[in-house]
């Protein structure tokens, strides 16, 4: 009886540690896939390019938000963006752009871009802005390109700028970037085509908009 006994309080036991091992794999999966869901805009500075992670990990492909304060009022900037033509003038990695049509208020252009050890990527852009005298964002989703093989383009992209005045100064402006990209599959060692395109190129693209902006 003593036996029946202890074999039973073993296996509650073994039960129980494994149910609590269950809800601890759960809570750290639960940790792994939150992730901040914004960038607190109040503390953007001139001097520095806040970015952080928000990806997906159930998702491929990598989302980031990056933020900074900007000299210049939000139709500058706004007038800067919106000039396709001139992005392989100041924007990283752009070699070409060309404007393939406007309708609607949209614009569709074609990105080229140039990246290390002679890798190009080339995709169409669908641009959608929405413009006030205080506000300005200009929105962008991958359309279909005909003709591409899958090593020259990639699988999708979308994302925004949002510029609004600065509370304090309203000749300053708060910058605000999103970006989704996913590459598709990459080759074994060039995996860094990933943060080319994301995580390097985001601080990049808005000191980049800056140093146009300050030129002008």
């Amino acid at each position: 009886m003593r036996n029946i006994l202890f074999s039973h309080r073993i296996r509650i036991q073994t039960v129980t540690f494994f149910a609590a091992l269950l809800v601890t794999f759960s809570r750290l999966a639960g940790a792994q896939t939150t992730v901040p869901q914004d960038l607190d805009l109040s503390t953007a500075t001139e001097t520095h390019v806040d970015v952080i992670d928000v990806s997906n990990l159930a998702v491929p492909g990598n989302t980031y938000v990056a933020a900074t304060l900007m000299s210049g009022s939000v139709q500058k900037l706004c007038s800067t963006i919106m000039n396709y033509s001139e992005y392989p003038q100041f924007m990283p990695n752009t070699e070409k752009t060309t404007i393939v049509s406007t309708a609607e208020g949209a614009t569709v252009i074609e990105m080229t871009l140039g990246l290390p050890l002679g890798k190009i990527k080339k995709y169409r852009l669908k641009m959608m802005p929405a413009v006030t005298p205080e506000y300005c964002q200009l929105s962008w989703k991958l359309v279909p390109w005909e003709g591409l093989q899958a090593s020259e383009t990639i699988v999708d992209t979308a994302g925004y700028w949002q510029l609004t005045p600065y509370p304090k100064d309203k000749s300053k402006t708060l910058v605000k970037y999103y970006v989704f990209a996913d590459p598709g599959p990459i080759p074994y060692g060039l995996g860094w085509i990933v943060d080319v395109m994301t995580r390097i190129s985001l601080p990049r693209t808005l000191e980049a908009l800056r140093e146009r902006v300050a030129g002008k």
